[in-house]
């Protein structure tokens, strides 16, 4: 048998300790990386968390979410009024889309395209607010740029400021042909509207809007006052009819109270 030379037996012999120590170094590594990603799992970083929208109430099956309800807070700066309540809260934006969920249902039980209004009365209604909202005169948003910026300060886009008001039109056109025989708005109310309501929402050197432009409008708001008192038992027995659970306990109505009482066509100029 061929002995190995004491030379050759030593450059063995240092292999061998350099494939340990470089084998021991990828298992230290193996094992931090295992370590980092167990942790990882573990505790994932904030940045990965997604926060989920949820259901805050269910109207005959149909689900109204959280985001529905921010929307309508959001879209309430174009009905300042809210009939001398203050602003919006999540307690009346729930009502309001309750009320509307259920009425839209009986909408879709019914032929629904004598009601849907033409792009001509959404365009026409538009441009009534752009012109005559007090927030809108102050903020000219008659023009583009001033629209613009509105619509950036109150988180709004073109697209579901139109399509909310198409839904007001529709609605407000099926609750005028169930209740509105035989209602008559006086030229005394308007001009009371106009002096006791509108007017004390502009301020000092804004471009105030002359009767005759805004009566239709103001026609309009006292026309839905009227009608809401007719509907509004209507409205309570499609609730009790049908099957409405509010899923947030936050945003049920005090015990006692009406839980719906508007008909969320309401408005003001």
């Amino acid at each position: 048998m061929r002995k190995s030379s004491p030379i050759r037996i030593e450059v063995l012999r240092r292999l061998t300790q350099i494939c340990v120590f470089a084998v021991c170094l990828m298992l230290a590594a193996t094992g931090r990386g295992r370590a980092q990603s167990n942790q990882n799992q573990a505790s994932p970083p904030a940045q990965s968390s997604v926060l989920l929208d949820r259901a805050v109430a269910v109207v005959n099956g149909h689900l109204i979410l959280a985001s529905d309800l921010d929307d309508e807070i959001r879209l309430s700066v174009l009905d300042p009024n809210q009939g001398g309540q203050g602003p919006l809260t999540p307690q009346r934006a729930l009502e309001q889309l309750i009320s509307r969920s259920l009425i839209e249902q009986q909408i879709r039980q019914e032929d629904a395209q004598t009601i849907e209004p033409s792009q001509a009365e959404v365009d026409a209604r538009l441009a009534q607010i752009r012109e005559q909202l007090p927030e809108c005169v102050r903020q000219n948003c008659a023009s583009d740029s001033g629209w613009k910026t509105f619509l950036s300060s109150h988180e709004l886009a073109p697209e579901r400021v139109e399509a909310y008001l198409r839904y007001r039109l529709e609605i407000l056109r099926f609750i005028e042909q169930r209740f509105r025989q035989g209602i008559q708005i006086s030229p005394q109310q308007i001009d009371s509207y106009y002096h006791d309501v509108l007017l004390p929402q502009y301020t000092p050197g804004d471009t105030i809007p002359p009767l005759d432009q805004v009566a239709p409008r103001i026609q309009e708001i006292l026309l839905q006052r009227q009608v809401n008192v007719l509907f509004s038992s209507w409205l309570d027995n499609l609730r009790q009819e049908g099957e409405v659970e509010v899923l947030d306990p936050a945003l049920a109505p005090a015990p006692g109270t009406n839980q719906i009482r508007q008909s969320s066509a309401r408005g003001g100029p």
